[in-house]
């Protein structure tokens, strides 16, 4: 039970951190704090930058010191960091394919969340920050499903991280994931940009004429008797956004829970699959501090591999 009366602290924004939302940074910093909480000592003006009370919009800038009121975390928040000995904790480190001072890459393995929450201790990120105790710095610079295998970013810096997601917004990286998808792809058909509405209560992403523009360019790899290896790249971001266009172009991918096919997970079960046939393979962008175009590859599993090798024995 911790004891320790909990105190006022100063805190003084750096470069790094400047531009984040106060609401954000509070959350990134509090991480075993309510989010309610956070939101409701901003309110009440608890929380000060210079002095002054701040909205949660407010953007920090450099030199700007944050007052933090004491916080009581309640006893039911508290969670404990991931052990760093727990085998799925340490395996991350070995995920790791590509590090420097601004950033690190990791091959996700599959059925690992990018972070915690909604009854998960720990994903990625916590992961990370476990391994890497002295890092100052670790984020996110986007998702992939949880079920998803390959490549994803993590900033090291806060410079790193506005770099790396202006070019996600501006949609100058690009993606590419491999996906093994019912029936025969038509080489024809190489793009589909079919509007997604995701049901903010269960998650499940539909095509609907209400829902965002959304683009996935398609292109066939390789041909088997009943089903095919696609390339897939998403120019935009939506949620599912690879698996719903496959489902909805009459192709849905192997072992999606949400939005798959039984039949055809029984089919490639014979050839030892288990699990989504989805990876993030490659991906291209301008390295935040060299301006150097990065070009990293991240390869599939064994059981993915295999699972291929079967299908062309048939």
């Amino acid at each position: 039970m911790n004891t320790e009366k909990p105190k006022v602290q100063f805190i003084d924004i750096s470069d790094d951190i400047a531009g984040q939302r106060i609401d954000n940074f509070l959350r990134n910093r509090l991480k075993n704090v309510p989010k309610s909480m956070i939101y409701r000592v901003l309110r009440k003006g608890e929380v000060r930058v210079n002095k002054k009370r701040i909205k949660p919009e407010y953007k920090l800038q450099e030199g700007d010191v944050i007052r933090l009121p004491p916080i009581k975390i309640p006893e039911t928040a508290q969670v404990e960091a991931p052990n760093t000995k727990l085998d799925r904790v340490a395996e991350l480190e070995n995920c790791v394919i590509y590090e420097d001072d601004h950033m690190l890459i990791l091959n996700k393995p599959s059925g690992t969340a990018v972070h915690g929450g909604s009854g998960l201790h720990f994903g990625a990120i916590e992961a990370m920050r476990a391994l890497r105790p002295d890092a100052r710095f670790l984020e996110l610079v986007h998702r992939i499903d949880r079920d998803t295998s390959g490549i994803l970013l993590i900033a090291k810096k806060r410079s790193a991280l506005r770099h790396l997601q202006a070019q996600f917004r501006e949609k100058t990286v690009q993606k590419y994931y491999f996906a093994l998808v019912m029936g025969n792809w038509k080489p024809s058909m190489r793009k589909v940009t079919a509007p997604l509405l995701k049901n903010e209560v269960n998650s499940i992403v539909r095509v609907n004429p209400n829902g965002k523009a959304s683009e996935t360019r398609f292109r066939v790899l390789e041909q088997f008797k009943e089903a095919t290896l696609v390339q897939a790249s998403p120019i935009t971001g939506r949620t599912h956004q690879i698996r719903v266009h496959a489902q909805y172009s009459g192709h849905p991918i192997a072992w999606d829970d949400r939005y798959g096919d039984r039949r055809f997970d029984a089919y490639t079960k014979k050839f030892g699959l288990g699990r989504l046939f989805l990876h993030a393979a490659n991906i291209k962008f301008t390295h935040p501090s060299t301006e150097a175009l990065m070009d990293i590859s991240a390869p599939m599993e064994k059981k993915l591999e295999r699972t291929l090798e079967g299908l062309r024995t048939c």
